[in-house]
C-alpha cells in the first residue's frame, strides 16, 4: 500500500496540474467506494493536500455556491492516479479497453484526471471541508510525523497505554500519520529496536521519532518505494526500494552488524528486523 512518501510525490505532482482546473464531468465505477467521485462536478481545484495516505483536493463551489468541500482519495493497495491531455486515447465507457477505471473527472480545458485501481481498494469522497466523520481512519488520525505534536514524551505516552506490539502501534495512524509496513520496519530498524516490544522508555521514544522522520524522508528525497505495483502519475517508478536496509530482506545479513535478518508474522503484517540490532 502506498505510504506517505508515495502519496506526496503524487501530491506535489499533481499539484500544478490541477490548481484552478474547473471539474465540468465525471463518471465512476458503479461501487459505493467509487460512485462520490460525480459529486465533484461544477466544483475548482483550489488546492492539493496530504494527510497521512489520504490526498484532499480543496473544492471551490463557484457560482453554485454552498459551503467549501474537498475531493478525498485513499489510493488503497494499487490505485493511481494520472492527468491526461486533450486528445489522449481513453476509453472513460468502455470497460473492456480500461478494466481498470474506477473514476475519471474531466477539467474545463478537456484535460482528464484519471483514477485507476486495479484491486478495488481505493475509495473516494467528496465531504465539506474537514468534516471526516464518515471516513473514520481519517477522522482519527494522528499527527503528521513533523508535527511539533508527534515527539517522544507524545509516543512514550501512548505505547505506556496501549498492550500492543510497537510496530502493530505505528501502523494504526493514531500515535502517527502515514507510517505503513516498509517505514516501520526501517525506522525501527534504525532506532535498533524491536518491533514486537510492548515498552518503550521516553529517550527510545526520542530516538524512533528521529528514525521515522529519517526513513519518510528517505522515501521522499527518493520519489517512493517500488515493490510490485506503487507507480507516481507519470507513470514512473520510484527509487527508494533500492535504499531499504530492512524491509523485505530477511535472510540477509544486517548492514550493521552481519547478523542474519529474520521474518515473522507480528499482527498479521510481515516484519523483517535484526536479532543482534533489535533484541528485546
Amino acid at each position: 500500500m502506498p505510504e506517505l512518501p508515495e502519496v506526496e510525490t503524487i501530491r506535489r505532482q499533481l499539484e500544478p496540474k490541477l490548481i484552478d482546473a474547473a471539474i465540468v464531468d465525471a463518471g465512476a465505477h458503479w461501487s459505493a467506494k467509487f460512485t462520490p467521485a460525480l459529486d465533484a462536478v461544477g466544483t475548482e481545484i483550489v488546492s492539493a493536500r496530504r494527510r497521512g495516505k489520504y490526498l484532499l483536493f480543496d473544492l471551490d463551489p463557484g457560482a453554485d455556491g454552498g459551503p467549501p468541500r474537498e475531493l478525498v482519495v485513499h489510493l488503497g493497495m494499487t490505485g493511481r492516479l494520472a492527468v491526461h491531455e486533450p486528445g489522449s486515447a481513453l476509453a472513460l465507457d468502455d470497460p473492456a479497453t480500461e478494466p481498470h477505471l474506477r473514476a475519471w473527472w474531466r477539467l474545463d480545458d478537456d484535460r482528464v484526471l484519471t483514477f485507476h485501481d486495479i484491486r478495488r481498494f481505493g475509495r473516494i469522497h467528496v465531504v465539506d471541508t474537514g468534516d471526516y466523520r464518515n471516513i473514520p481512519t481519517l477522522h482519527a488520525l494522528g499527527p503528521e510525523p513533523w508535527n511539533p505534536d508527534f515527539n517522544g514524551k507524545h509516543l512514550a505516552a501512548f505505547v505506556k497505554r496501549s498492550d500492543r506490539h510497537l510496530k502493530t502501534i505505528l501502523l494504526a495512524q493514531r500515535v502517527v500519520a502515514g507510517v505503513g509496513n516498509i517505514y516501520a520496519d526501517e525506522a525501527l530498524w534504525d532506532a535498533r529496536i524491536n518491533p514486537a516490544t510492548r515498552r518503550l522508555s521516553r529517550q527510545r521514544a526520542d530516538e524512533l521519532v528521529v528514525a521515522i522522520r529519517r526513513a519518510l524522508e528517505s522515501g521522499l528525497a527518493h520519489g517512493g518505494t517500488t515493490l510490485r505495483d506503487y507507480v507516481d502519475s507519470d507513470g514512473a517508478q520510484g527509487g527508494n526500494q533500492h535504499e531499504l536496509a530492512c524491509y523485505g530482506r530477511g535472510g540477509e545479513p544486517c548492514l550493521r552488524c552481519g547478523e542474519e535478518l529474520r521474518t515473522r508474522v507480528i499482527d498479521a503484517r510481515t516484519t523483517t528486523w535484526c536479532p543482534a540490532c533489535q533484541a528485546r
